[in-house]
């Protein structure tokens, strides 16, 4: 506790300390669930009983056993070969999006909010008539546009997480210019690339790393969603949201088929969150009530 005297000579009242390690905690456990599953995605071809394509006739809907643990699909596929497979693919399509999406975001969020003026409107403008428009629309125009696929998936999605980070950053940017230290800088003669550079950049990425730490999650949940609708990764690759597609019609039958792809994508999408929300509470830890 932490004891604060009123200088009216009034009641003493007692703050509680926040837990400065809670954050830490968030992070370090969403970290390690999505360290887990990238680790157990890549390794899939070692660590995956059987190939992701293997059918076997006698298997069609066959319920968990030793050699399938997950089961099988309607097609006598192994469910968990191609869910440690199907984690591959939607892992590195939110993650390539979210990284395109921040790379793009950053430089334009930081010249709107350090230039301002014609700059800002400019770029602001020109970003929100793609925020405007709904995601899943954005994202089946440039699909019909390009045509399915995982890349054209990942750029869908990173076009559209592209103003929400820009937006992050050009907030940041107004609030960090407007310090002391950059005033600094600029009256010692620094220019304008140095001042961004070495001094606005850096600590105005905080939330930006937060925001897209949170979008990887929503990322992900869209691609599963597209790969549903069989816009996003196409046969015979496997896909989370593919299989989702795979198994509503047999959902009944063999609840195996839509279940173990469903748990997948909510154990990412918490690893993403927990990060997000760790990050969030590292970097505005007054924010949080603990």
């Amino acid at each position: 506790m932490t004891t604060i005297a009123p200088p009216t000579g009034g009641p003493i009242v007692r703050r509680p300390r926040s837990k400065p390690h809670t954050s830490t905690r968030f992070v370090i456990t969403g970290v390690a669930i999505l360290g887990v599953l990238a680790v157990a995605a890549i390794a899939a071809p070692l660590i995956a009983p059987h190939g992701p394509e293997t059918v076997e006739v006698s298997r069609v809907l066959g319920a968990p056993n030793l050699q399938h643990p997950f089961g099988s699909d309607v097609l006598g596929r192994d469910v968990l070969s191609r869910v440690l497979y199907g984690l591959r693919t939607s892992l590195l399509v939110s993650l390539t999006a979210v990284t395109v999406a921040t790379v793009i975001a950053v430089p334009f969020g930081l010249a709107a909010g350090y230039f301002g003026g014609r700059v800002d409107t400019a770029i602001s403008r020109t970003l929100d008539m793609i925020l405007v428009l709904p995601a899943m629309l954005l994202a089946i125009t440039f699909i019909a546009i390009l045509g399915p696929g995982s890349a054209v998936a990942a750029l869908a999605i990173a076009v559209i997480y592209l103003p929400i980070l820009a937006r992050v950053m050009r907030s940041s940017t107004l609030v960090i210019t407007r310090n002391e230290y950059v005033l600094g800088a600029r009256a010692r003669g620094a220019g304008h690339l140095r001042v961004l550079v070495h001094h606005v950049a850096p600590n105005a990425l905080g939330p930006v790393i937060v925001q897209a730490s949170v979008l990887s999650a929503f990322a992900l949940q869209l691609e599963a969603g597209l790969s549903f609708l069989g816009l996003g990764t196409q046969p015979p690759t496997p896909s989370l949201g593919g299989m989702l597609a795979d198994g509503r019609d047999v959902l009944i039958q063999a609840p195996w088929v839509e279940i173990f792809p469903g748990i997948a994508i909510v154990i990412a999408v918490l690893s993403f969150t927990l990060i997000g929300e760790g990050l969030r509470r590292s970097f505005d830890p007054r924010g949080v009530a603990e």
